[in-house]
């Protein structure tokens, strides 16, 4: 079903999720105004490494990564860093993640994420069909590589939680490997073929692409900043933008990404919501061709081929939304690329820095809000905001039009914590 409806509704984001959830409520039906302050996908999710992460759902707060937090914070180029001045707002963040941490919490947060990432063809491939954007996906799976035995045992954890839920994986050899990527350095010993683990081919122009299909159904957007809501009893009324705009609405998806913690603050629920800043480097005339993405487990970073290009990112940092970047991790990436395929030209390349919504136990908030009627959120989707975008529309689709979703939804209510 297509077309202007009379029911409206707001969609404030217009990363994947939120351009997503607008496409899939204006095809149903809904009356949508799409509302953000900036062009769509000018967010995270305009860096993104252009991956359908179906088998990265484990929660960071297992025992595993955070016993190794300690080495990683010493050392300057490591997966994780924590500015200084930001330590003493983090911390209560940090304290949840901990309690995360517990082998049967984690046992749930594993669950959680695979039933979502279960979901995710089931629901991408007839979006992208209904949109007439399946060209942007390709066919090609996810490396990860391995230099010796002992890189891959330390792995071991990550596969077999991958066999515990029935996902699919194959170990290959050096030969097998470089039958498939020949541009990967000969000190990798061993690999892992995710096959379901796809990219994308732009990630920009997929959100740009839907944004134009959600316009042509009769949506409708308006840019601007939320600056507050108007509620009548405990029920949504209106949006108030900060340029003194009311949109009256009495329903509204909060899907602005490592934003949406501000927006809740308005409506007094609180969300421990973090940024984890994460860093990329797209290299242009690299100078190789790649077919797969590549991920190295121990090196703590990714390679894809997309946007015309290959894109090296990865790495955490914890400074909040403020502080200005520090391009210096875009730096150490390209060294890590560099390792992994020894014969990439790194001659012509931007940086870029962006906020991927983080929640201490990385399971998204799905859901309605638990103290304003009409208020749904859809954020903390961590780095898989690309691979939960369509399954998160479809969720919240059958929420705002009285349909039963497919999954239970409990496991990510926003007052979990």
């Amino acid at each position: 079903m297509s077309g202007a409806g009379t029911e409206q509704i707001a969609v404030v984001g217009a990363g994947i999720i939120g351009v997503a959830i607008a496409y899939e409520l204006q095809r149903r039906g809904k009356n949508v105004t799409l509302i953000d302050r900036d062009k769509p996908g000018l967010g995270a999710s305009f860096g993104n490494m252009a991956s359908i992460a179906v088998t990265e759902f484990m929660p960071a707060s297992r025992p595993s990564v955070w016993a190794q937090m300690p080495k990683w914070l010493l050392d300057l180029e490591g997966p994780v860093r924590v500015r200084p001045s930001y330590l003493p707002r983090l911390t209560p963040w940090f304290l949840r993640f901990l309690e995360a941490s517990r082998p049967s919490r984690v046992r749930e947060l594993e669950a959680a994420g695979a039933a979502l990432c279960k979901r995710v063809y089931d629901d991408l491939l007839p979006m992208l069909d209904a949109a007439g954007l399946s060209d942007m996906l390709t066919d090609e799976g996810c490396l990860s590589l391995y230099t010796d035995e002992a890189e891959f045992k330390a792995d071991r954890e990550h596969i077999e939680v991958l066999e515990r839920f029935g996902f699919p994986h194959e170990v290959l050899g050096a030969n097998a490997l470089r039958a498939l990527e020949p541009a990967i350095t000969t000190k990798i010993g061993r690999a892992v073929l995710f096959p379901q683990n796809r990219s994308v081919r732009d990630p920009y122009r997929l959100v740009v692409s839907l944004a134009e299909r959600f316009l042509a159904l009769g949506g409708r957007m308006e840019t601007g900043e939320v600056a507050g809501f108007d509620r009548s009893g405990d029920k949504l009324e209106a949006i108030r933008l900060k340029d003194g705009r009311r949109i009256a609405i009495p329903s509204a998806v909060l899907c602005a990404g490592a934003h949406t913690g501000r927006l809740s603050r308005l409506l007094a629920e609180h969300i421990p919501l973090e940024t984890e800043r994460g860093y990329h480097t797209q290299i242009m005339a690299p100078g190789i061709s790649m077919r797969h993405s590549i991920i190295w487990p121990a090196r703590a970073f990714m390679v894809t081929p997309t946007a015309g290009g290959i894109r090296v990112g990865g790495t955490v940092e914890m400074a909040g939304l403020d502080a200005p970047p520090d391009y210096r991790r875009a730096k150490v990436l390209v060294k890590r690329g560099l390792e992994a395929l020894p014969d990439l030209q790194a001659n012509t390349t931007t940086e870029w820095m962006g906020h991927r919504p983080a929640l201490p136990d990385t399971v998204p908030i799905i859901g309605p809000s638990a103290k304003t009627g009409g208020v749904y959120y859809a954020t903390g989707h961590g780095h898989l905001g690309l691979t939960y975008a369509a399954t998160t529309a479809r969720l919240i689709a059958d929420l705002a039009t009285g349909k039963k979703p497919p999954i239970d939804l409990r496991p990510y209510r926003v007052d979990r914590f």
